[in-house]
Parts: structure tokens; sequence; C-alpha cells
């Protein structure tokens, strides 16, 4: 059993000397320093650790606010910054994407695979046995014309 709340100061610790020189601090809502939780502590610190990395290297400045709240058994954890977001170009493998479904439901997926491919010269393989998110996107982003045949492939498993 762990605290959320101390689960994200760890998971800080990674990313606080570059947060210190940004002017980005942790702030914690008051709900998250006591909610308890049954959870595996390194992938929650890693993945909470991600979140940080991403908010030190791409957001503006101000505080990263983390809530929590309890949602029946399980715990809705919400990381926040006033930054524009990462960069597509920017996405690693390991890197963590969060999605909000229509319900207000939240999944994460851990990247395992970006590249770049020709639409004329490849497929795709889309049905697999494990929950996983494919995005697939034209490339270059910033091309003068839509409908060129490259394709930006980002691959994901759920972690949660």
């Amino acid at each position: 059993t762990a605290s959320l709340g101390e689960l994200c100061r760890a998971a800080w610790t990674r990313v606080e000397a570059g947060a210190a020189r940004r002017g980005l601090e942790l702030a914690l809502d008051p709900a998250v320093v006591g909610l308890q939780m049954e959870v595996d502590r390194t992938l929650i610190e890693r993945a909470l650790g991600n979140r940080f990395e991403n908010a030190v290297r791409y957001a503006g400045s101000g505080p990263v606010e983390v809530e929590g709240e309890r949602d029946g058994s399980r715990i809705r954890i919400r990381v926040r910054d006033r930054g524009p977001g990462v960069p597509g170009e920017d996405l690693e493998q390991g890197e963590l994407l969060g999605v909000e479904l229509p319900d207000g439901g939240r999944h994460v997926y851990e990247v395992i695979g970006v590249e770049i491919v020709d639409s004329r010269r490849g497929s795709l393989l889309l049905d697999t046995d494990i929950p996983m998110l494919t995005l697939v996107t034209c490339y270059p982003f910033d091309a003068r014309e839509a409908g060129g045949p490259l394709r930006y492939i980002v691959t994901a498993r759920m972690l949660l």
C-alpha cells in the first residue's frame, strides 16, 4: 500500500533539478496526498515520472498539477501542465500516452514503436491478442500538400 502523494514525490525526484531550472514546481491536490492504493509501485512511479519528464521538457511555466480521485475500486490520476503537449516527432519508445474516453474514463499506453513507412509498400497488422493503440497520420507534418505516400505510425500497448 502506498499513498499517491508519496508516489508523486518519489517520481518528481527524477526531474526536480530540470524543473527548478524551468521554474516548474509540483502542485499536489490535497486529495492526492491521502489516497491509498495497492499498486505496482515501480510501474506507477515510472508512469508518473514519464508524465513529469514531458511536463519539464514541454511545459511553459507554472505548476505541474496532480489531481486524483477514487472511482469505486479505481483511482483516476490527472497530471496537468501549461504546455502545448509533446510534438509528434519527439515521441520515443517508452513514452506514455493518455487517452480520455467519451465516458470520462482514461487509458494509459506505452509507446513500443514509432516508424515512418511508405504506404505504397507496406501494411499494418491491427489484429492482436493484447490491447493496442495504433496511430497513423500523414508525414511529414509540415508538408505543403496533403496526401503524400509517407505515414507516421505510433504503436502502443495498453498499461492501464
